[in-house]
């Protein structure tokens, strides 16, 4: 089966998520989208897809990456599908025709869940709870919510595949300080924020190192049109 789903375009986090889609791409001989390395963040992504000439209506955007988890049920290397995803007050909703036909592919390997999106990350486990039970929300990210609000606007149909790279049970590092404005990695900061707290970041490197492999090999049985097994 070719590229089951028309998806015309795979929005993907730059850096280590950017390099396991194309991976996963690496091989595949059916029609390939067009994959986009994306900032990190609310602010940057929203800029740089205001930038962006792209898109047209009746687009399918497919967003990957990984994500962190809210709630015991979800822990790393788990697939999870949006239904939506929440900041602050507002909510906004995955295509759900979209979303139910990946669903449908992808099978039981993959969970529906709730996301929120942050403009920080969210790295102590308690803060993780108590934003897991507060706002029923299932799994953080630092992206969905402006992806969703950006192309729902436009009327690009949107659905969003990520992989779970850190639980709710473990402090992971605060890489906050590490994120530039423009939304890029600062490898220095990153190296000292990790320095800080040698346990949460060989615990972090070793989620994120098993969500990616996932993150790889969901791809690829995506695009090659094998069913997940």
């Amino acid at each position: 089966m070719s590229n089951f789903l028309p998806i015309n375009t795979i929005l993907v986090p730059q850096g280590a998520e950017y390099k396991a889609v194309c991976r996963g791409l690496s091989g595949v001989t059916a029609f390939m989208p067009t994959v986009l390395a994306i900032p990190v963040g609310m602010k940057p992504l929203l800029k740089y897809l205001q930038q962006g000439q792209f898109l047209t209506p009746k687009s399918r955007v497919l967003i990957m990456g990984i994500c962190g988890s809210l709630s015991d049920r979800y822990t790393v290397g788990d697939l999870v599908l949006y239904q939506n995803c929440i900041y602050q007050e507002k909510q906004q909703e995955c295509d759900r025709t979209f979303t139910a036909q990946l669903h449908s592919f992808i099978s039981e390997k993959a969970s529906l869940v709730k996301s929120l999106t942050s403009d920080r990350v969210i790295w102590s486990a308690a803060e993780k709870r108590h934003l897991g039970k507060t706002l029923a929300a299932d799994v953080v990210d630092m992206e969905g919510f402006t992806a969703l609000e950006f192309f729902n606007a436009a009327e690009v149909s949107v659905a969003m595949l990520r992989i779970v790279s850190d639980d709710c049970q473990h402090n992971i590092p605060d890489l906050t300080p590490a994120i530039n404005s423009d939304g890029s990695l600062n490898p220095f900061s990153l190296a000292i924020a990790m320095l800080r707290q040698p346990f949460a970041a060989t615990r972090l490197i070793r989620g994120s190192l098993t969500a990616l492999k996932v993150l790889e090999q969901v791809t690829n049985r995506l695009f090659s049109g094998n069913q997940l097994e």
